[in-house]
């Protein structure tokens, strides 16, 4: 046992919130920190998740970017409170509330890579084709239970907005400054997100020496070893990071990338707009060129 350290107290099978009806148990040991939260730090590692997510929306819309980078971060602020609510009572329905807004919550900058230059019966057509493989995929894995299944699908829907969104960077982005900061954006957040599923898979497949680990070092030393709350973190921040790399690729796409410019604040990657006059006349411009 480590100085100062508090001694883990033996795991519960039975807290606040009954017996667990999830398909998963995750490594950390149930209520062992508090009654009241089955897996503690798996339940508040999601702060920074919902943070972060509610940063983005904050930005989005106070430097007048689309209500689609809005929707996307409320999105995925859903799936950190899903998720918080899951690891909280390990209860299934709230499993589910974890699962399904992550595959739902990506729909939105799926659509949105894939509905670049097409026009409005195809950007319709983009949407409801997704729309209706989520409900698809959401009726199997509900029949099945399989978290293999919704693990799959969800890696599947980022591999292909990671392909389509460089693809469009190469095509669109003639900047080379602004190309390597979007390359280098690309590259934190996917570097990130893989790296908090090596912590994952490592918790998963270390567990019991991780457990033993915990315990002889006590609290609070043992947190650090909660692979999954660190998957949290650094899923959380790689995500921020993927919604600023579509943020500022659509400055490109929309030819209004000389209203903004890239920054970064307390190491964080942002999209500010520096020229909001300009913006406006250009939308009224553009607005005014459909009219006719």
């Amino acid at each position: 046992m480590l100085p100062f350290a508090i001694p883990y107290p033996p795991e519960q099978d039975e807290g606040y919130w009954g017996i667990p009806t999830s398909t998963i148990d995750w490594c950390e040991e149930n209520y062992v920190v508090s009654p009241f939260i089955a897996e503690a730090l798996n339940t508040t590692t999601n702060a920074v998740f919902i943070a972060l997510a509610a940063f983005a929306i904050f930005h989005a819309h106070y430097n007048h970017l689309e209500l689609r980078f809005q929707l996307s971060a409320l999105g995925f602020m859903l799936v950190g409170i899903g998720s918080w609510c899951f690891h909280m009572t390990l209860r299934y329905e709230y499993q589910l509330l974890d699962e399904l807004p992550m595959i739902y919550a990506t729909c939105i900058p799926f659509w949105s890579v894939f509905s670049e230059f097409r026009d409005r019966r195809g950007s319709i057509l983009v949407g409801v084709g997704i729309l209706t493989a989520a409900n698809l995929l959401t009726a199997i894995y509900l029949h099945f239970k399989n978290p293999t299944i919704h693990q799959a699908a969800y890696g599947l829907l980022n591999a292909g907005i990671i392909f389509k969104s460089y693809s469009l960077a190469k095509v669109h982005v003639k900047n080379d400054r602004a190309s390597k900061q979007l390359n280098r954006t690309m590259f934190l957040g996917v570097a990130l997100f893989l790296f908090g599923y090596i912590l994952w898979n490592m918790d998963i497949h270390l567990c019991s020496h991780a457990r033993a680990a915990r315990r002889s070092w006590g609290m609070p030393y043992g947190f650090v070893l909660e692979g999954h709350g660190w998957w949290h973190i650094f899923t959380g921040t790689g995500v921020y990071f993927y919604l600023v790399y579509e943020e500022y690729l659509r400055c490109f796409l929309t030819n209004t990338e000389k209203f903004y410019e890239f920054r970064w604040i307390f190491g964080l990657p942002v999209v500010k707009l520096v020229d909001q006059e300009g913006l406006v006349k250009f939308k009224a411009a553009q607005k005014a060129k459909k009219v006719q």
